[in-house]
């Protein structure tokens, strides 16, 4: 067996273990690629047609911070992951930050609470994709004058059924 299966497998029970979400990895589009100096992502397709996105890094990672590498790399996110077992996981952390700013304060809307939703720790992080936007996949580069350079080329797009 080559050290490619080991890794889909790993990444499968990770998924299931720290997001609750169960899979089966059918083609990997990019393995590890750097996406800033201490994080990696894995870009794969499940059998079930569903493209994801697994990222996880030796640094402390928020929200925001997925949110923004994910962009960069060309791929439009359609739903953030929460760890298992927690699905109001960002909301909470987005409570307890803004009562913590804001003593004796209670949120009134969303909007209250989106600032503090990003800073919400994500590490490691699993993203559902939506698209990726011109069909290219691209990965972090010190060297290149944009930081960012081509890693894979696939096209993809959901489409949503009713």
């Amino acid at each position: 067996m080559s050290p490619e299966i080991y890794d889909d497998l790993a990444l499968e029970q990770i998924a299931h273990e720290q997001f609750g979400v169960q899979f089966d990895i059918k083609q990997v589009i990019a393995r590890n690629i750097p996406v800033s100096h201490t994080t990696k992502a894995t870009v794969f397709l499940t059998t079930k047609r569903q493209l994801y996105v697994y990222v996880a890094g030796r640094a402390p990672l928020s929200l925001g911070d997925i949110r923004k590498m994910v962009k960069r790399m060309g791929l439009v996110a359609e739903a953030y992951l929460p760890p298992t077992r927690e699905p109001r996981y960002f909301d909470g952390h987005a409570e307890t930050k803004f009562r913590e700013t804001f003593p004796g304060r209670t949120p009134v809307g969303d909007q209250d609470l989106h600032f503090y939703r990003l800073l919400a720790p994500y590490n490691p992080a699993l993203v559902r994709i939506d698209e990726i936007d011109g069909g290219v996949i691209k990965q972090f580069d010190s060297s290149d004058s944009s930081n960012w350079r081509v890693a894979a080329k696939f096209a993809y797009k959901r489409i949503k059924t009713v």
